[in-house]
């Protein structure tokens, strides 16, 4: 298994139920409710529709990856078509 240092992506929860996530050219934000916290991301096929053009390839890292971070963090992980992902936006939180 790749080392802390080998992963692509680095994830940030953040208030208002949003996991920010880093990557190799920029940031996006996912759906992180916390009544039950859990991670949503797209289907692939979706992905490549609503994914900012850095991260369209790389769906299948950015699952394995959060896969990981959800396991860490007692998160669960689900694969929705209609999971959001949203442009970054800094603030006064993260």
């Amino acid at each position: 298994m790749a080392g802390r240092r080998d992963r692509v992506f680095r994830f940030q929860p953040r208030w208002k139920e949003e996991l920010v996530v880093a990557g190799p050219g920029g940031r996006l934000v996912l759906e992180l409710p916390m009544g039950h916290l859990t991670a949503y991301l797209p289907t692939e096929n979706v992905w490549k529709d609503v994914a900012p053009d850095w991260a369209v390839d790389l769906w299948p890292i950015l699952k394995a990856e959060l896969e990981i971070w959800c396991a860490a963090n007692q998160a669960s992980f689900k694969i929705d078509p209609t999971a959001s992902v949203t442009r970054y936006t800094p603030t006064q939180f993260g």
